[in-house]
């Protein structure tokens, strides 16, 4: 299954160096592509890799093709402005090709209770369910086994693997992706406390559930990865706008705001009321406190904590670097003892000024 690679450079915006009538079977790295492949060189550190490789054609930037000399025998190239991104699009072109799409219509297993709305493009596969007044927008596809409740309205194009939940009264957007095991919409941690006393242990009462009436809304072209949770709002709605891209294992609490373009990496744990600018890059691990707010731009590295806002675009790390552990010992017994040695560093310089005059 070739692809001419006149094809090619319209899906990346490029324009072919070399043979635009030739064909390519699949991707490879440089490093093992053959002649029927097309690889990618994004990063000029990488360029000594191409007097090895066999690829047939290579994503290449300008300049790096220019430092080359040009075009080389038995090669022809693509030149785009930025090759990772165009191997990305010739990627999704490929599997496209390749992965087989599921028949419209409703699998004779599935449930979808009367006044549901399902798109006749559209794709339920076995076992799922979808709930009364819910709506499935065009060629949209929802796994066996996956919830869609009441009222939710999916847009056209969006797929729901297998196994995915999403609440009643949930939006989401046209194009986007929801992975094996994420929950859209389950209730947010919200409970009153309501106590005899607070300071006494023995106090009689209970934590008093706050009912959570708001839904999520997801933007278009949204990804979220495999068992990660968005929690419904308290009484507005929690909103992931456009092109937010969220790996597996994420928590994102109750009426939590993520801006458009931002990445969120595994294990990264956002609480409530918190708004996470455009274009942030949130590490795996991160932990933010609730009714935090980051600014544009912002990058939080791995393992990080935020327990303030953080308004201006920048990187910000909280996290210890991992060091051996004997060295890690000698560390924390220093950190133990820094407020006594701040104190007596204080008396020094109080005793220095008073012996100076000062």
């Amino acid at each position: 299954m070739g692809v001419k690679l006149a094809l090619i450079a319209e899906l990346v915006g490029g324009r072919v160096v070399g043979d635009a009538e030739r064909e390519v079977a699949s991707l490879a790295p440089l490093d093992r592509a053959g002649p029927d492949h097309i690889a990618f060189l994004a990063n000029p550190k990488y360029l000594h890799q191409l007097a090895d490789s066999s690829a047939g054609a290579v994503l290449i930037r300008q300049q790096d093709l220019d430092t080359l000399g040009g075009a080389s025998a038995g090669r022809s190239w693509i030149v785009t402005d930025n090759p990772y991104a165009g191997f990305a699009r010739v990627a999704q072109h490929f599997v496209a090709a390749a992965e087989p799409r599921p028949r419209a219509g409703v699998d004779p297993r599935a449930l979808v209770e009367m006044g549901a709305t399902v798109d006749e493009t559209a794709s339920i596969g076995p076992f799922a369910i979808v709930e009364a007044g819910a709506s499935i927008g065009a060629r949209a596809r929802v796994g066996a086994h996956a919830f869609v409740g009441r009222g939710a309205v999916i847009g056209e194009d969006v797929l729901i693997h297998p196994r995915a939940t999403i609440h009643h009264g949930c939006r989401v957007g046209a194009r986007t992706i929801i992975h094996s095991g994420a929950v859209i919409g389950a209730d947010g941690f919200g409970f009153a406390p309501d106590f005899s006393s607070d300071s006494d242990p023995e106090a009689t009462g209970q934590w008093v559930k706050i009912p959570q009436v708001g839904g999520v809304t997801l933007g278009q072209d949204v990804e979220i990865g495999a068992n990660t949770t968005i929690d419904r709002g308290a009484m507005a709605d929690t909103v992931v706008e456009d092109d937010v891209k969220i790996d597996n294992l994420v928590q994102i609490a109750h009426n939590c705001r993520i801006g458009a373009h931002t990445v969120i990496a595994a294990c990264a744990g956002i609480a409530g009321s918190s708004v996470i600018g455009r274009h942030c890059m949130i590490g795996g691990a991160v932990g933010i406190a609730g009714h935090v707010t980051l600014g544009d731009r912002v990058v939080v590295t791995a393992k990080s904590g935020v327990s303030k806002s953080l308004r201006g675009p920048g990187v910000y790390t909280s996290a210890f670097p991992a060091i051996a552990n004997a060295d890690w010992n000698r560390n924390a017994a220093v950190m133990r003892n820094l407020d006594t040695m701040r104190q007596r560093l204080k008396q020094l310089e109080a005793t220095v000024a008073d012996l100076s005059g000062k």
